[in-house]
């Protein structure tokens, strides 16, 4: 009966959501602050300071001490924990599609169905593996959480245009122009875009006898979404076109949040990069700056575990907010863009983020970000472990966006 009142809270929730979104856009929401000077004060916690108050300074410190502390406050108040299967997991990799002639002969494409099955059912996955042909060995490779299907045929035909676009929007050919592969990891095979029952997905295999629907700590949407990458990640180490110690991680929007998640927890995951993510991605929750906690749960209810929601309007009362998440990806490089009309993603408070993560590189003898300050539009930063820019325009992937992206990537990854 519990859960059924939950579902049924869920459902209306998620109904109120989309009637709320027919009758204005987001950004018209006459309650959201998009002014500086009316975010208000707010203090956050120390990266470098453990639950007990005793201040980290050491290397040894920060892998055993704090940031284990802080990866379980995120798993169990924020995305929500992966739970243990009642019954062993088994999995399949399977070469459904190969296309050795991709693009004119400029690369292969494999499609990769990935089952996961136990007593309780069974589940598929679709990835694409995109590798160049001109490049001999194992080559580094970027892993982007996706709003396309990975099934649809048409997706993926080629654009006549210089900048190799395909439909979707990925300029592959860029990436193979960079020496590095490409693969694509769709978000809802495993779990739908804004599912409210979780019955038809991966967490049935993982329910316990008597269970059906996840607890208040355990993994919701975009938990779910991070943890087909890792299921993607653990394929590539079987693929010896793929040097899997050369994998970066990424993800706009929504998939940004999830990228960062991802980044955070595997550290096989060699690059992060966050395009605008806002909140739940890389702002910092306690700005209350564009879209908020309260905002995401309204809309998407199970985004997030249900912990999350005893934090709406109370985003002080956290012991963790963004920064220290990405200062978990840490020492490995992370890049975060932003755009100055994409003001519900909070592009000064993604910065912030990066900027308060800083600490942590530094401790691990990486370089993070000196300056408070946002740097211009237009002008990168691209020489450190934590690389930013800002440009002119909205919610979207530019091309100047990719070019920055293959070029930090390149930085960092290639050899």
């Amino acid at each position: 009966m519990k859960h059924l009142t939950l579902l049924a809270l869920g459902l209306c929730i998620a109904f109120t959501s989309v009637i709320a979104e027919a009758k204005q856009s987001k950004e018209d929401d006459s309650d959201v602050i998009y002014d500086e000077d009316k975010v208000p004060h707010y203090d956050l916690p120390d990266v470098l300071v453990t639950s007990q108050g005793k201040r980290v300074t050491t290397a040894e410190e920060w892998n055993t001490v704090r940031r284990p502390e802080i990866m379980s406050l995120f798993s169990n108040l924020i995305y929500g924990r992966i739970p243990e299967p009642e019954s062993p997991l088994q999995v399949k990799y399977e070469v459904v599609k190969t296309d050795p002639e991709y693009m004119n002969r400029k690369g292969t494409r494999r499609d990769i169905k990935i089952t996961f099955s136990n007593d309780k059912g069974e589940v598929d996955m679709l990835i694409l593996v995109f590798t160049p042909n001109n490049v001999e060995g194992p080559v580094p490779v970027m892993m982007k959480h996706s709003f396309n299907s990975t099934h649809s045929k048409r997706d993926f035909e080629v654009r006549s245009r210089l900048s190799d676009r395909f439909r979707n929007g990925w300029p592959i050919g860029k990436w193979f122009d960079a020496g590095f592969g490409f693969v694509v990891v769709y978000q809802q095979d495993l779990v739908k875009h804004n599912d409210v029952e979780f019955s038809s997905g991966i967490h049935k295999l993982f329910y316990k006898t008597g269970q059906s629907f996840p607890k208040a700590h355990e993994w919701a949407n975009l938990s779910t979404v991070a943890w087909g990458a890792m299921r993607a990640m653990d394929y590539l180490e079987t693929d010896d076109t793929i040097d899997h110690t050369r994998v970066g991680i990424m993800g706009h929007s929504k998939m940004g949040k999830a990228a960062i998640w991802t980044g955070a927890q595997d550290e096989r995951f060699a690059l992060t990069i966050s395009a605008q993510s806002g909140c739940a991605g890389a702002a910092l929750w306690r700005r209350t700056s564009g879209e908020t906690l309260e905002k995401m749960v309204t809309r998407f209810p199970y985004w997030l575990s249900r912990n999350a929601w005893k934090f709406v309007g109370n985003e002080d009362d956290l012991p963790v907010d963004q920064h220290m998440l990405i200062a978990c990806i840490a020492p490995r490089p992370v890049y975060i863009h932003s755009a100055v009309d994409d003001t519900w993603a909070d592009g000064r408070g993604e910065y912030l983020s990066a900027y308060h993560a800083s600490p942590v590189y530094e401790l691990l003898g990486k370089k993070g970000l000196s300056s408070m300050d946002t740097p211009p539009l237009n002008s990168p930063i691209m020489d450190g472990d934590i690389g930013y820019h800002t440009r002119e325009g909205g919610h979207t992937i530019s091309d100047y966006d990719w070019d920055r992206f293959i070029e930090y990537s390149t930085k960092h990854l290639q050899k």
